[in-house]
């Protein structure tokens, strides 16, 4: 049963494979949405930064200092 589900796995991605690579419209289609979601993981990955150096900073928008060990 799951050699079965390996290879229909397998043989399914061969095939998307060869139809994307066979395919002007399939090939323009995946290069849209490969672009597509780089830029909603570029978005989200600015937004994480600025939520992570928004946590960062003291209520009154100062940094915190550093203590240093005497």
């Amino acid at each position: 049963m799951e050699k079965l589900f390996c290879l229909g796995v397998v043989l399914g991605m061969v095939g998307g494979a060869v139809l994307v690579a066979n395919s002007y419209k399939a090939r323009s289609l995946v290069k849209k949405s490969q672009a597509e979601i780089m830029q909603k993981v570029d978005e989200m990955m600015d937004e994480r930064l600025k939520a992570f150096e928004g946590g960062r900073e003291t209520s009154d928008g100062e940094k915190p200092e550093k203590k240093t060990k005497k």
